[in-house]
């Protein structure tokens, strides 16, 4: 068994575990050590944009996690892939960059998280990022993030999806990233110069040319080594061969919602009843390991086009071809872009104080896997309800580190939960049949206009949704019963482990995770290297002041 040393151990080279590497590493005299199960991401298939959905679907680049049969989804297993790769669920993902509302941070701080309200989280959002069109108050303009927002919304649809949005009573929004999320306008997406901009290509790899960066992968983490209640470094194994290595300082877990608790797990850390039933030893009793599992599912809401201009007439091999061609040769066209590029942030009814839907709007119908949907044109609208209320857990189920964990998430188990999507069906059919729609707009495809009442809907629902990919909140932050970090992602009880990813998040927030799973990495780095935290920001954040009384914020009353 062979040994090494180092000052930092991180487990996971995802989207956060590539900012701590790149950040640490900053300083020469500290000496990092960065371990990732999967291998390079130098494929075609991640870094063209317009491939997304090719390597979440392939075995090699990512963990095909499967959850157990979801009661309210009438036992259906739903997919759950996690970036196992260079760059990790960044670069597997749709490449979707949404901070979040503000109310989510503050929602942090309230659960117990404190230093973690959107003045001081807006610091290290602009840190990360290089806003295309340059910094202010809300964007960076120096980061390793490249962000842009892919083609300028090229095809008539995506301007016509905004106006319609604004027809409907919704407010339009020039940066939702910014001072205002709610409403509609352009998405953005982290793409550079043509290419994903995963954090192995914004971090890792500016880092990897330190000598006080050491980067293994293939390399299956199997436990993390305690000394009684200090974590002193990690066990993985690599071509057949078990390795220890020791950390002088700390060890950081940055394997994700679903690996970090599976992890912490295996080492003997969580709830002693689950460990027992998978016949590992209690080393360190935590009951919220695994538990607050929280996640996003969409549904896709399908229209024909009336219209030639969908990216339907690009599905075939030849048009393929030439998109793929013209992205290799120049990195432009729609092999630059992830095609979702305008969206909407709306609330569900009145009362909600800040956005709790979301809309990506495509100008194709199609597949996730991006198969064709149907014949002849169409465009489709990924709707979900993004606060749940439904919580589930990760769970370990055997010693050996290469067996699954159970996944469960319990989703639409709230009645919340159900009467949001309720209200995706109902507020997204007024949008689509306002005028701006009139010239586009054919025969709604899915769910289908025979799908009307409360029973009708949540029938469609439970058949139809599908996970956003979203896992999150199963290390929670804060010091409740369930919290299993404190504010500087400090396991609870434990010297010299830390977990930082989007497992400590308290709550999910209102968008997708890559922006804000970044954010935490870059403010816990600093935690991690004795910084005092960024100043807070006193940007301002717009709220519609009528909250309570109405869900459009510009219509009184309901058409």
């Amino acid at each position: 068994m062979n040994t090494a040393e180092f000052d930092y151990i991180i487990v996971g080279a995802g989207s956060a575990g590539c900012v701590l590497a790149n950040r640490l590493t900053e300083d020469d005299n500290i000496r990092v050590l960065l371990l990732e199960t999967g291998g390079s991401d130098r494929s075609i298939f991640i870094q063209m944009p317009t491939a997304l959905s090719i390597p979440m679907n392939t075995e090699k680049y990512a963990w095909q996690f499967e959850t157990q049969p979801e009661p309210g989804l009438d036992g259906r297993r739903m997919h759950c892939p996690r970036g196992k790769v260079l760059g990790g669920s960044s670069s597997i993902n749709g490449m979707v960059y949404v901070r979040g509302h503000a109310r989510d941070f503050d929602e942090w701080e309230t659960e117990g998280a404190q230093g973690w309200n959107y003045a001081a989280c807006l610091p290290y959002f602009k840190k990360a990022e290089t806003w295309a069109f340059g910094g202010n108050a809300y964007r960076g303009d120096s980061g390793p993030l490249g962000v842009n927002n892919g083609n300028q919304m090229q095809n008539p649809l995506y301007q016509a999806f905004i106006d319609a949005g604004v027809e409907a009573g919704y407010f339009a929004t020039e940066d939702y990233n910014a001072a205002q999320q709610e409403g509609f306008g352009p998405m953005h997406m982290t793409v550079k110069n043509g290419r994903r901009w995963s954090t192995a290509n914004a971090y890792l790899r500016p880092a990897m040319q330190r000598a006080n960066l050491k980067v293994i992968t293939k390399a299956l983490v199997r436990r993390v080594l305690l000394d009684g209640k200090k974590a002193i470094g990690v066990e993985y194994e690599q071509s057949g061969q078990v390795h220890q290595v020791h950390a002088h300082r700390e060890v950081l877990l940055s394997t994700g919602s679903i690996g970090s608790p599976h992890l912490l797990q295996l080492s003997g850390i969580g709830h002693p009843e689950v460990l027992q039933a998978a016949g590992i030893q209690v080393h360190h009793p935590l009951p919220g390991v695994g538990e607050n599992l929280q996640d996003h599912l969409e549904f896709y809401f399908q229209y024909r086009c009336t219209q030639p201009v969908s990216l339907n007439r690009k599905l075939g091999l030849w048009s393929r071809f030439k998109i793929g061609a013209r992205w290799i040769l120049t990195k432009k066209g729609l092999g630059a872009t992830n095609h979702f590029e305008s969206c909407g942030f709306i609330r569900s009814k009145a009362g909600v104080e800040w956005p709790d839907l979301q809309y990506h709007f495509l100008p194709a119908a199609m597949r996730y896997d991006g198969k064709e949907a149907f014949a002849g044109d169409g465009f489709q609208l990924h709707i979900g309800h993004n606060k749940p209320k439904s919580r589930g857990w990760v769970r370990v189920t055997s010693a050996d580190p290469r067996q699954p964990p159970e996944i469960q998430f319990n989703y639409l188990q709230a009645e919340e939960d159900r009467a949001g999507f309720r209200a995706c069906v109902r507020l997204t059919r007024e949008i689509i049949n306002q005028p701006a729609m009139d010239a586009f707009r054919g025969a709604e495809i899915q769910p289908g206009e025979q799908v009307q009442t409360d029973d009708e809907i949540d029938a469609f629902v439970r058949q139809a949704v599908e996970s956003a990919y979203h896992p999150s909140c199963s290390c929670k932050m804060g010091q409740d019963a369930l919290a299993v970090v404190d504010e500087q992602g400090r396991v609870h009880g434990l010297e010299g482990l830390r977990v930082v990813d989007s497992s400590i998040f308290p709550t999910i927030p209102n968008g997708n995770l890559n922006a804000p799973t970044i954010m935490v990495a870059e403010k816990l780095a600093d935690a991690i290297r004795g910084r005092q935290p960024l100043e807070a920001s006193p940007a301002p954040v717009i709220m519609d002041a009528a909250w309570q009384e109405r869900q459009r914020p510009g219509k009184p009353q309901r058409a």
